[in-house]
C-alpha cells in the first residue's frame, strides 16, 4: 500500500491532479446535466474536466523534463520541488481553461500556487500552509470575477476556505474540513439562487470544485470522503438552511438569473491574452460594458479572458487591442439553451444547421462568428485535433452540420471530426475547403432556410470557384515549384504551390494578385495579417482599380494568422 503523505509535495500535487481528472471524469455527464447558470449550455463537466486535464499535461511534462535530465527514476527520488509543479498546474489550467466554471477553477489553482509556491526551495509545505493557500484561492477568484454572484462557485470555495481556517493539523486534516465546508455550502446554493431553486439542482461548477476538493482529501489521506458521491438535486429547503454557510454578501446588483433568461448575450468568448496589467485593467472595464459574465484570470503577461457578449467581434477586438489574443473560442448560444433531465425543463432542441469552421486568426473568428458560424481557432504550428473538432460540432448544437476545415492538412482531420458527430446522430457534411478565404466565399451564399443539400452544393461550388494564395515568409532554405528559396525570402503560394520568390513583401504580393486576376475574378478578398506592412492594403487595392475594371475588394484584418495576407479571387 503506497504511504500516505502527510504534507504536499510535489508527488502529492501530481497524485491529486491525476485523482481529480479521474473523478471528473466520472462525474462530467451529471454536472453538465446541471448546468443551468450563468447560461444553461451543458458544459460545466467537460469543462472542469478539460481545464484539469491542461494542468495534469502540464504537472506530467514537468516530471518528464525532470527524469528526461537525469533527475530522477521515475520512483520519487530526485522528485521536482513542489513550486515548480503547483507553477505548472496553475499554468495548465490557465491556457487550458474552458468555459464559466473552468476559468474561475484556473484562478482557484493559480491562487493556491502563488502561496504554495512562494518558498522557490521547499519540497513541501504543512497543514497551516495549507490553510492560508486555499484562502488566498478564493479571494482571488472572487477578485477576477466582475460582477461576484453566491450560491455559484465563489461560495462554494469561500465556505472551502473559511472551513479550512479553522481546521487544526497536518495537511489532510485542513483538506478534508475544506472539503466538508465547500460541501455545505453546494447544498446551500439553490436558496441562494433563485435559477437553481427552479430547476431543483445545485451549482454544477459548485459541485465540481467539490469534486476535486474530495481528490484532494484522498490524496493526503489515503481515504475517499465518507460521504461518497455529492448530491446533485437541491436538499429539501428546511436541510439548506440549516446548513452552516455564512450569510451571503449583496455583491451583485443584477437579478441572478438574468444570463440564463430570454434575452441574454448570444455569444460566450474566450481566448489566451498576452498583456500587461494596465491594459488588462482597461480591456477589463471595456469588455464590462459590452456583456456580462465577465471573469479575467492570470497575470504575469497572461491572461485567460471570458465573457458573454452579443458582439463577438467586439469582444475580440477589445483583446487585439489590450495584447495579443491567441486560442480564441467563440460559441453561440442557442435559444433556450438547456441541457438537463429532470431539472424542470426539456432539454434543448437542436438548431436546424450549423456552420463549424477552423479560422487562422482572430480577425476572422469573430469575422466568421458574427456570420453565425461556431470557431475553433488554428494558432500558428498548433493545429486542432479531430475531438477539438468533434467538441466545436457539439457547441453547435445543431442536427446539420457543415465543417470547413480551410486548411487542406486538415482535410483528414476534419473527415475524422465529421465521422465520430455522425456516430452521434448529427448529420455533417465536410466542404474540403483549403484555405480561410475559400471558408468565406462559401459562408457568404449559406443559406439555412434551404434544403441542406442544395446549401452542401451551393457553398461547396462557392469555395472551388475561389482561387487562394498567402503571402509567408520562408523559414528555412528549400526548394520549391519557383526554384531555391533562402530563409527569410517572402513566398507567394497559389493554391498551395510557391508560384512567387521575393524580397519585398508588398511587390510579391502584387506579383501573386497579378497572376491570379489574368485568369479573371470578380472579388478579391484580402485577409491582412498582424505582420504585414500597414501600407500594403492601399497600394493592392489601387492595383486593382487601375488594371482591372468591374473587380471589387474587400479586406478584413485577421490578426496573428500565420500568413502575412490571404488572397482570395472569386
Amino acid at each position: 500500500m503506497p504511504q500516505v503523505p502527510q504534507t504536499l509535495d510535489a508527488l502529492a500535487v501530481r497524485a491529486w491532479c491525476g485523482l481529480a481528472l479521474e473523478a471528473l471524469g466520472r462525474a462530467r455527464e451529471e454536472i453538465d446535466a446541471i448546468n443551468v447558470y450563468p447560461v444553461a449550455d451543458g458544459d460545466t463537466g467537460t469543462n472542469l474536466y478539460l481545464t484539469v486535464e491542461s494542468a495534469v499535461a502540464a504537472v506530467e511534462a514537468v516530471f518528464a523534463g525532470h527524469e528526461a535530465a537525469g533527475h530522477g527514476a521515475g520512483d520519487g527520488t530526485m522528485k521536482p520541488a513542489l513550486a515548480e509543479v503547483v507553477r505548472a498546474m496553475a499554468h495548465g489550467a490557465l491556457i487550458g481553461a474552458r468555459g464559466n466554471s473552468g476559468t474561475i477553477l484556473a484562478q482557484l489553482l493559480r491562487g493556491m500556487a502563488q502561496v504554495l509556491a512562494s518558498d522557490r526551495e521547499a519540497a513541501h509545505t504543512d497543514g497551516p500552509a495549507l490553510r492560508v493557500a486555499l484562502r488566498h484561492a478564493a479571494d482571488s477568484a472572487r477578485e477576477a470575477v466582475a460582477h461576484p454572484v453566491e450560491g455559484t462557485v465563489l461560495s462554494v470555495a469561500d465556505a472551502a476556505a473559511d472551513a479550512a481556517t479553522g481546521a487544526e493539523g497536518d495537511c489532510g486534516t485542513v483538506a478534508r474540513a475544506a472539503y466538508e465546508g465547500a460541501r455545505a455550502a453546494l447544498a446551500a446554493t439553490p436558496g441562494q439562487l433563485a435559477v437553481l431553486e427552479r430547476a431543483g439542482v445545485v451549482d454544477a461548477g459548485g459541485r465540481g470544485l467539490v469534486t476535486v476538493l474530495a481528490a484532494l482529501v484522498q490524496t493526503l489521506t489515503g481515504e475517499a470522503p465518507k460521504h461518497g458521491t455529492v448530491p446533485l438535486t437541491a436538499p429539501a429547503p428546511a436541510q439548506a438552511v440549516g446548513t452552516a454557510v455564512p450569510e451571503p454578501e449583496a455583491v451583485h446588483a443584477r437579478a441572478p438569473g438574468d444570463a440564463c433568461e430570454e434575452g441574454g448575450p448570444a455569444y460566450e468568448v474566450i481566448y489566451l491574452l498576452e498583456a500587461d496589467d494596465t491594459a488588462v485593467a482597461r480591456l477589463k472595464e471595456r469588455l464590462d460594458a459590452l456583456g456580462e459574465s465577465l471573469v479575467v484570470v492570470g497575470g504575469d503577461g497572461l491572461w485567460n479572458v471570458h465573457v458573454h457578449v452579443d458582439d463577438a467581434g467586439a469582444a475580440v477586438e477589445a483583446g487585439v487591442e489590450a495584447g495579443r489574443p491567441y486560442r480564441i473560442r467563440i460559441t453561440h448560444f442557442g435559444a433556450g439553451d438547456a441541457h438537463m433531465a429532470g431539472a424542470g425543463r426539456p432539454p434543448r432542441e437542436r438548431a436546424p444547421r450549423a456552420v463549424v469552421a477552423v479560422v487562422p486568426g482572430e480577425g476572422l473568428a469573430g469575422l466568421y462568428a458574427e456570420a453565425g458560424a461556431t470557431t475553433v481557432v488554428a494558432r500558428p504550428g498548433e493545429p486542432p485535433a479531430s475531438g477539438e473538432l468533434v467538441e466545436a460540432v457539439r457547441r453547435a448544437h445543431a442536427r446539420e452540420v457543415v465543417l470547413l476545415p480551410n486548411d487542406a492538412e486538415l482535410r483528414h482531420t476534419a473527415a475524422a471530426a465529421a465521422e465520430q458527430a455522425r456516430a452521434e446522430g448529427v448529420r455533417v457534411a465536410l466542404i474540403p475547403t483549403r484555405s480561410a478565404v475559400q471558408g468565406i466565399a462559401a459562408l457568404a451564399v449559406h443559406e439555412p432556410d434551404r434544403r441542406f443539400d442544395e446549401d452542401v452544393v451551393s457553398m461547396t461550388s462557392a469555395a472551388g470557384a475561389t482561387r487562394y494564395a498567402e503571402v509567408v515568409i520562408a523559414e528555412r532554405e528549400s526548394w520549391t515549384m519557383a526554384g531555391i528559396c533562402q530563409a527569410g525570402d517572402v513566398l507567394g503560394l497559389i493554391d498551395g504551390d510557391v508560384a512567387v520568390i521575393g524580397s519585398d513583401v508588398t511587390a510579391t504580393a502584387e506579383s501573386v494578385l497579378n497572376r491570379m486576376l489574368a485568369a479573371g475574378g470578380e472579388m478579391v478578398t484580402l485577409v491582412l495579417g498582424d505582420e504585414a506592412p500597414a501600407t500594403i492594403v492601399d497600394h493592392l487595392e489601387s492595383r486593382v482599380r487601375e488594371s482591372y475594371l468591374a473587380v471589387d475588394t474587400v479586406v478584413y484584418r485577421g490578426g496573428r494568422q500565420g500568413a502575412l495576407l490571404l488572397i482570395g479571387v472569386e
